[in-house]
């Protein structure tokens, strides 16, 4: 069952997308291309749990609520976030590329999750209707407020049906974190929860959930081409050095 698992269980990461990379990338060989996931290494795939500064960064968002497993939004959410990450993506392909433009691999969906009760950290509401939510995909750093009015409107002319008004352009910094990668399947997420927050201590440091800093887990695998035990999701919370006096 999914009873402790800290969001949406079976259908997050890019589950409700097809994976439209496969298909324009062939015979773009000879570029090599940034990927985040390589050239931060330390933001996306910690060795150990880790304190970390993470800085600012440009974003796709779209907010939501309900349970990611059954909500329409949710899925709508994942249509629009892939559908305007590749137009900007594939945008070299009909000479339209933005200014700085360079070779990338889009960066892994992200999702931040709260509800009503200030002190929620991750573990699933027995009732995941309670859910409200940010789901984000970072953009590389070309990528300006412009640049996204571009990407939405030719995303509208190829899908009139999706309603796009819940998209956002968002320049965020994270700020000072505690996180960890968990391994394994959404559900099992609670006991690495216990790690961090024991860790998060020993470091001297307190949660510091905030409206603007939440509960922050970043999809590294596919569910639909990974065995759930061989997931890999890295949660990540906000935390605040506490003041020692001697």
């Amino acid at each position: 069952g999914d009873a402790d698992g800290a969001g949406p269980c079976d259908l997050r990461g890019p589950a409700r997308q097809k994976a439209p990379e496969k298909a324009g990338e062939k015979g773009v060989t000879s570029v090599e291309k940034i990927d985040y996931k390589k050239t931060e290494k330390h933001l996306y795939m910690p060795k150990q749990p880790a304190i970390v500064e993470v800085p600012e960064m440009v974003f796709f968002a779209v907010d939501g609520r309900g349970d990611p497993n059954t909500a329409p939004a949710y899925a709508a959410a994942m249509e629009i976030l892939y559908g305007l990450s590749f137009t900007v993506k594939m945008s070299k392909m009909g000479g339209e590329e933005p200014e700085g433009y360079f070779e990338y691999v889009v960066p892994p969906l992200e999702g931040l999750w709260w509800t009503d009760d200030p002190a929620f950290d991750g573990r699933a509401p027995a009732d995941k209707n309670r859910f409200y939510w940010t789901s984000l995909i970072r953009q590389p750093d070309f990528v300006t407020e412009e640049v996204f009015s571009w990407a939405l409107e030719k995303l509208a002319r190829k899908k009139p049906e999706l309603d796009l008004s819940g998209a956002r352009f968002w320049r965020w910094r994270e700020g000072l974190c505690a996180h960890i990668l968990h391994v394994g399947p959404y559900d099992a997420e609670p006991a690495s929860i216990d790690k961090l927050s024991a860790f998060t201590a020993e470091q001297g440091c307190a949660p510091d959930f905030t409206p603007d800093r939440r509960h922050h887990e970043i999809y590294l695998s596919d569910p639909r081409r990974t065995a759930p035990q061989r997931l890999k999701t890295l949660i990540r919370h906000p935390v605040r050095k506490i003041h020692t006096f001697s």
